[in-house]
């Protein structure tokens, strides 16, 4: 039973043929992972995960996770799992918990915290990489910078924070329903990242907006530098956010 437990968790965790290796002759992540299998070959009905993953390369990481959530649907483990990767907390988690100096500030679904954040750090947490701070004016969020943003129609929130998601800033913006909000901006720096190109801007007053184009719809104006291009966003991609 040992032997079969053994090579099960050696199978899990891609080490086969590693059942003679001296600890000392592994490299460090595949001593991570042979502390995974330690853990879990037990099968305790709670497992305490601590950044488990976070000395393994990204292919191995991907495979890890989806291995360890298979596992842990297959044999009912409980995992409380830390970590401070965005994309790796709503690929493993049912339910999500962000904590901000010991507190928990927000937990939900993996689809409810990442849709519907309700402060600045929990927005950021979730990969919103653009806020304008300010205050409301009869129906305006005025900025810091002295920037003035339309607030959704019936908006009756009272934002300290406006964030925007850099794959939801358009290009070539217009004035229309659900897009009123239209900023003139300057090109600093695109970065190709293969799919996409992120291309930090800034605007007239100073503020730095970082936005995502996928490569196949990328115009060459909006990816050179000091070009002057028109951003903006819809209301349905505002997240009003408290401080």
């Amino acid at each position: 039973v040992i032997a079969e437990k053994v090579n099960t968790m050696l199978e899990m965790v891609n080490l086969q043929g590693y059942q003679k290796r001296s600890i000392d002759s592994l490299s460090g992540g595949q001593r991570q992972r042979v502390a995974i299998a330690r853990a879990l070959i037990n099968e305790p009905e709670v497992l305490l995960l601590d950044e488990p993953l976070a000395a393994l390369d990204l292919k191995l990481r991907k495979d890890m996770q989806l291995e360890l959530k298979d596992m842990q649907q297959r044999l009912g483990i409980t995992f409380l799992y830390v970590t401070h990767d965005q994309e790796e907390a709503l690929t493993m988690s049912d339910r999500i918990m962000v904590m901000n100096h010991g507190e928990i500030v927000q937990s939900g679904s993996p689809r409810e915290v990442f849709d519907n954040p309700k402060t600045r750090f929990v927005a950021d947490f979730t990969a919103v990489r653009n806020f304008f701070a300010g205050h409301v004016c009869e129906g305006r969020f005025i900025t810091n910078e002295g920037d003035s943003i339309l607030l959704p129609a019936g908006c009756n929130e009272v934002p300290a924070v406006i964030g925007i998601r850099p794959v939801n800033i358009l290009f070539d913006a217009g004035v229309g329903d659900d897009q009123r909000n239209c900023i003139s901006a300057t090109v600093k720096i695109a970065t190709f990242l293969g799919k996409l190109y992120e291309v930090l801007l800034e605007t007239a007053s100073g503020h730095e907006v970082l936005a995502e184009i996928p490569v196949a719809g990328a115009k060459e104006e909006w990816i050179t530098k000091g070009n002057r291009v028109t951003i903006g966003w819809k209301d349905k991609d505002m997240l009003l956010l408290a401080e």
